[in-house]
């Protein structure tokens, strides 16, 4: 019996995948809530995950598939009722089961797929979409090519891969399952959260692949991060190129807000950037839905140099803000082409932060002076030096926008929504403030990024209407 029990607890160690993605947006939150202590858990015991849900966020009821059965049959070998035979499309697959353009269906799939699925105006059940997917090749590791090994952390390596459905490359991040301890927090997390954040400027999860030893997340491939773009530009990024890349991070950042997800990681390494210029959020493994009914998160979150001085001194309770340091952090390391505080500990972090913006007060920030932590290190009181002495090539409404992000009292910190409305983008024109959330910035007339003055080549072509705008400055992009 023991032997028995302890099989059964091992095959229920990990979720499955593919009831993650189908599982309502409410029970997603409830899961992170769950799993907010940062620890590798076991999904599926004590009841935590339940495959009976009869009707999702999404609207698709399993009745509707004729089946109560957790056997999932495949759907060509199901023959449901359809009096409405019509001729299906690609396109109405694509639509139907939301995929990408490009794929390549297998041999006879449409006319298997118009015999056995359900007329289009009635709800699809989530076992024939599940089924369906799978026998067009998602959720299987044979779908993939692997290609070079672009990097390895704590959980996971990431792999340059092609996608034999699209042809097109993708980037295939594998986390390792721990025999007892099961799928780490932060992949859960990662699934949970990218599952519902559809945006340009938000790096895209394509298929969710999953074995005994490994769990294998399929995202869109981008070319670089921002700190390897940065470094291949000899740190002298054109300041219209800086711009462009803030923009992006701030519509991404405001849509993720929104929607109460605070990203809690930001920092270069985790910003995107393909060969268009298109700069997108990823990894969203420390990300955190900031609805679930607790104020109080973890403290060690992101990573030193753009953690936030409210947190650096201890503070759990905290939203939005939290990411707006960073934003600002960046957006400096952007301009200079160095990061801002560049601390090797919390003490030595705050130190910088002071030494730059000033030691705080009761003025600049209440109630600091009763704060146990702050008055434990005693720094110097310093005075606040002006930021555009340190960051020279910034204009006036930039090192305004740079003072709102870099407040040391969080609710003072600009939101993502203002600072993209800030008078720093104007010349950016005032259509990119109404594109759709899933439109680039690039789709934009105008909009493109010029060639930054540090990189020997490129593959970005000036821009004659951002060349005007800095040469106005008396700047030529250095």
């Amino acid at each position: 019996m023991a032997s028995r029990n302890k099989k059964a607890s091992s095959a229920c160690r990990v979720i499955s995948i593919f009831n993650l993605l189908i599982l309502p947006v409410a029970f997603h939150k409830k899961l992170i809530h769950h799993l907010g202590t940062g620890t590798p858990v076991s999904l599926s015991q004590n009841g935590i995950v339940h495959e009976n849900v009869k009707m999702g966020s999404d609207g698709e009821s399993d009745q509707a598939s004729g089946t109560s059965s957790d056997e999932v049959q495949s759907p060509v070998r199901v023959r449901m009722r359809n009096n409405h035979h019509r001729r299906i499309s690609n396109e109405d697959i694509n639509k139907r089961l939301s995929l990408p353009a490009d794929i390549r269906l297998p041999e006879g799939y449409l006319e298997k797929f118009a015999m056995n699925s359900p007329p289009f105006d009635k709800p699809m059940s989530r076992r024939l979409r599940r089924a369906s997917l799978s026998e067009i090749g998602f959720g299987k590791l044979e779908t993939y090519i692997k290609l070079d090994k672009l990097g390895e952390g704590t959980y996971a390596t990431v792999f340059k891969g092609r996608s034999k459905l699209t042809d097109n490359l993708v980037a295939l991040k594998e986390i390792r399952l721990e025999h007892e301890e099961g799928a780490p927090c932060t992949a859960i997390r990662e699934v949970s959260l990218l599952k519902d954040l559809k945006h340009a400027n938000i790096v895209t999860l394509h298929d969710i692949i999953h074995t005994d030893k490994c769990l294998t997340l399929v995202f869109e491939y981008l070319e670089k991060d921002l700190k390897q773009y940065m470094d291949d530009c000899g740190s002298i990024m054109s300041v219209h190129n800086v711009k462009i890349f803030l923009f992006q991070l701030l519509r991404g950042l405001a849509y993720c807000h929104r929607r109460k997800v605070l990203h809690r990681d930001l920092k270069p390494q985790n910003l995107l950037i393909n060969e268009k210029g298109e700069l997108k959020l990823a990894d969203f493994g420390l990300a955190r839905a900031k609805s679930v009914p607790t104020k109080t998160y973890s403290n060690e979150v992101v990573t030193l140099w753009y953690r936030p001085p409210d947190v650096l001194l201890g503070s759990t309770e905290y939203s939005t803000p939290i990411d707006m340091w960073g934003v600002g952090c960046i957006f400096y390391e952007m301009i200079t082409g160095r990061p801002l505080f560049p601390g090797s500990t919390v003490e030595d972090e705050l130190h910088l932060i002071f030494r730059i913006l000033g030691t705080p007060t009761e003025e600049t920030w209440p109630g600091i002076t009763t704060s146990e932590e702050f008055k434990t290190y005693n720094f110097p009181q310093y005075h606040a030096e002006p930021l555009v002495n340190h960051a020279p090539r910034i204009d006036n409404d930039g090192h305004d926008l740079l003072s709102m992000l870099l407040q040391f009292e969080a609710k003072k910190r600009t939101s993502a929504e203002d600072a993209i409305r800030h008078s720093y983008f104007r010349s950016l024109g005032e259509q990119v403030q109404t594109l759709a959330d899933t439109a680039s910035i690039f789709s934009v007339k105008g909009i493109q990024l010029q060639k930054d003055l540090g990189k020997r080549s490129s593959a970005y072509p000036e821009s004659s209407k951002s060349t005007k705008i800095e040469n106005k400055k008396g700047k030529t992009g250095n």
